[in-house]
Order: structure tokens, then C-alpha cells, then sequence
């Protein structure tokens, strides 16, 4: 549901609202809220923190739209404001524009155009919306991102987007990069860091591709999550091609002979999704935590060079999409009982 504050002092606008939109209204499209000023829109601003759009006049008792697009900026940089007024000369639509109007339409209100317009502004604030989950979602940003969304980031508004968490149903991939320990300890640090990289790059492609998110380098490991629609299978597509293009690369030569393989454990189930560490450092890992991703961690580091390990739950789900191969029950560490794991081979 989108959530609409229109600010208008006529009474009249309020009821042709509610006429024009009754059906959306009733299936839960549109909510819309009613402030007579800038002034009061400030206040249901304040209680309604999660309306996307604001619909305004300009000429308004106590504070004017045009003073309110100001304290808008100030107040919630990802909140959109179309002007809606009888005074729509060029002077009035360049100082809405330079004062940050998404939009300008003229009264009387052609109500086609307004909804064409609000549409416009809902679909805007959801892309804004759906590059700050990606941001959430990846701790190593390799994407340009506009003015609002940056300027967004510093609001408490953002500060309180970041601390939401849930639990989702989402596959988790550990994926390690074997032997490189021995390259860390004696190569030069700069060929350490380009060759770690390098592989990085292969990693995070490959999982980007597939959906995927990388929830965060661990060393010379990689931490991927994937949500949504066949998480698992795009999860098990992700790390197949992972595995393929890091055993296409050539040995590494120097100190110490390197052949890149990967070790990598796959899970899938229920997790706890938030953001793990200091609020008073202002040290925060959006991340993933949970006795799924425990497991995950468990049989990558069971995984043999060159393995990608499943639990016998996962095999059960993907058993006709996916080449496997039964390696018995294997105990794991904190783990009870040894636990039926399968080998994806592809």
C-alpha cells in the first residue's frame, strides 16, 4: 500500500480525492492522509513515517507549499512532493522545481493526469526504495547511486530502515578459496590483495548473476545469500559457475605454487535476517544468523577442494534438477548426530 499526504486548505479536495480514488482506496492501493497546511502536514509527517508521496498547494494559510518543500528536504530526503496549484506560472513551477517538486500540475485537477503523475512519483520512490535494499544487502558496493538515496543514508530514517530484521527463508553459500593461506603468509601483501581479488570478483559475478547477495568476505571466504523464488537452485547454479571459472584460472606462480580451487556448503531454511554488531561504534554488518548458516559454514569446511556439500534436506528439494552423489552420513562439528550429506556434482 502507498501512503499519499495531501496538504490542500480547500475541503472540497479532500471529498473529490476519496470520490476519484474510491477503488483503490478499498482494495488497499492507495491511503491517503489530509493536512489544511505545511505547518500541519509537518505533524502528520512526523506521526506517519512511512508515507512515499505529498501532494501540495502553494498558497496556504500559516505555512505555503512552497516553504514546506523546503522543510520536506530537510525532514525526509526519499519523500517525493508533486505541486498541485491554481498559480502555475513559470516563476511558481521553477522555485517548486529548485526547491525539490517532483512534479507540477495545475488546478482544476485532471484527475487522469494526476494519477498518471502519482504513479510516476510511486514507481520512482521504489526504485530509490529498491537501490537501498541492494545497498542494505551488499557490504561492498560497487554501484553509483544518486544524490537522494545519498543523502538518505545520512537521516535517521535510514538509520531505522537498517535496524529492521526478520526471519526469511533464504539459501546461504559459503564459499572458501583453498590453499590460499599459504600464498598469504608468503607472498608480498600487494600480490596477496590483487590475487584475493581477482578471485572476489569471480565469486561476486557469478552470485550477482544468479540473484544473489554477498553478505560479506570472511578472510578468503565469501558469505552468500539468496532469496526469493528458487533460492536454492539459483544458489547451487551460482557456486557450479563459481567453481568452473576458478578452476579454469591458471596456477599462480611465485613462492608458492597455487592452483585455485574452492571449498563451498550450501544450506537452506529458516534465518534470522538483521543488522549484527555496535550501534555506539557505529559498526553495523547487515547479515544472516541462525543454525542454517551455522550449517553452511560446517560443510564448507568439511568439503574437500573442488566439493560444493548439501544436507539431505536440500538434496530432497533440487534431487531432479541437480547431479548429486550420497556421501553417507558425516559428522559435523557441534553437530549431535552425523549428519547425510551429498556432494552436487552437477
Amino acid at each position: 500500500m502507498t501512503k499519499i499526504l495531501v496538504v490542500d486548505d480547500e475541503p472540497d479536495l479532500e471529498m473529490l480525492i476519496k470520490q476519484k480514488f474510491r477503488q483503490k482506496i478499498r482494495d488497499g492501493k492507495y491511503q491517503f492522509l489530509f493536512a489544511v497546511n505545511g505547518r500541519d502536514a509537518l505533524a502528520q509527517l512526523e506521526r506517519h513515517t512511512d508515507v512515499d508521496v505529498v501532494l501540495s498547494d502553494i498558497n496556504m494559510p500559516e505555512m505555503d507549499g512552497l516553504t514546506l518543500l523546503s522543510k520536506l528536504n530537510e525532514q525526509n530526503a526519499l519523500l517525493k512532493a508533486v505541486i498541485i496549484s491554481a498559480y502555475g506560472d513559470m516563476d511558481n513551477i521553477r522555485t517548486a522545481m529548485n526547491r525539490g517538486a517532483f512534479d507540477f500540475i495545475t488546478k482544476p485537477v485532471n484527475f487522469t493526469d494526476l494519477e498518471l503523475t502519482m504513479e510516476k512519483t510511486i514507481r520512482h520512490v521504489a526504485q530509490i526504495r529498491k537501490t537501498i535494499q541492494a545497498i542494505r544487502e551488499n557490504n561492498i558496493l560497487k554501484m553509483y547511486v544518486d544524490e537522494t538515496v545519498l543523502n538518505f543514508m545520512a537521516t535517521r530514517e535510514m538509520e531505522s530502515t537498517l535496524m529492521a530484521n526478520e526471519t526469511i527463508e533464504a539459501t546461504v553459500a559459503f564459499i572458501d578459496l583453498c590453499g590460499f593461506t599459504a600464498i598469504s603468509e608468503n607472498e608480498s601483501p600487494d600480490k596477496v590483495v590483487r590475487l584475493l581479488n581477482r578471485y572476489f570478483d569471480i565469486m561476486t559475478k557469478e552470485v550477482i548473476d544468479q540473484g544473489g547477495a554477498v553478505d560479506k568476505f570472511i578472510g578468503d571466504a565469501v558469505l552468500a545469500v539468496f532469496r526469493g523464488t528458487y533460492h536454492l537452485d539459483r544458489a547451487l547454479d551460482a557456486c557450479l559457475a563459481v567453481r568452473k571459472k576458478i578452476q579454469e584460472l591458471p596456477p599462480e606462480t611465485g613462492n608458492i605454487l597455487l592452483t585455485p580451487m574452492v571449498s563451498i556448503g550450501i544450506n537452506t531454511g529458516e534465518m534470522v535476517s538483521g543488522n549484527i554488531g555496535s550501534a555506539t561504534l557505529r559498526r553495523l554488518n547487515y547479515t544472516v544468523i541462525g543454525d542454517v548458516v551455522n550449517t553452511a559454514q560446517r560443510l564448507q569446511s568439511t568439503a574437500q577442494p573442488g566439493q560444493i556439500l548439501i544436507t539431505g534436506y536440500a538434496y530432497k528439494r533440487i534431487r531432479e534438477s541437480f547431479k548429486c552423489n550420497n556421501l553417507g552420513a558425516i559428522p559435523l562439528k557441534n553437530k549431535a548426530n552425523p549428519t547425510v550429506l551429498y556432494e552436487v556434482l552437477e
